[in-house]
């Protein structure tokens, strides 16, 4: 266990991205066994996979991609450039980050995964019928069109 300690540092310096991105899942998912267990009922890992898929889809790779925007635009850490980028993470990256997650919690966010199709033949001619399906990056975000 304490190896895993030592090697973690130098995983972040090497690979930034990658180490973020599964700390991310790691903590996410932790974050959501977490909750279930302290609910009292039993563990749906279904729901924690999904947790975890999204934080390694889109919340991971957002954060880091984001932050290291703000810091190359905004570089320094005096007290104005400071309160700059918490400015512009609030009320740029704050509303991107909280509508994907309001996304992923109100079941409008569909990951496209076997186990979510229905076992009828026309599921997928169907769930695919009434969509509107906009790119996120490689990820695709279909919004019901009713919604």
């Amino acid at each position: 266990m304490a190896s895993w300690w030592r090697v973690f540092p130098r995983a972040a310096q090497r690979y930034p991205w990658p180490t973020n991105v599964l700390l991310y899942a790691g903590l996410f998912s932790a974050g959501d066994a977490l909750q279930q267990r302290l609910r009292g009922g039993p563990a749906d890992w279904r729901q924690t996979r999904r947790v975890a898929t999204l934080a390694v889809t889109f919340h991971g790779n957002f954060n880091y991609v984001w932050l290291r925007l703000l810091e190359r635009a905004l570089p320094g850490r005096a007290p104005r450039t400071v309160l700059a980028k918490v400015l512009c993470d609030q009320t740029v990256g704050g509303p991107i980050y909280l509508s994907a997650f309001y996304v992923e919690w109100s079941d409008v966010l569909a990951l496209c995964a076997a186990d979510q199709l229905q076992p009828c033949p026309c599921a997928l001619e169907n769930s695919v019928h009434r969509t509107v399906r906009f790119p996120l990056g490689h990820l695709p975000v279909l919004f019901p069109a009713e919604w």
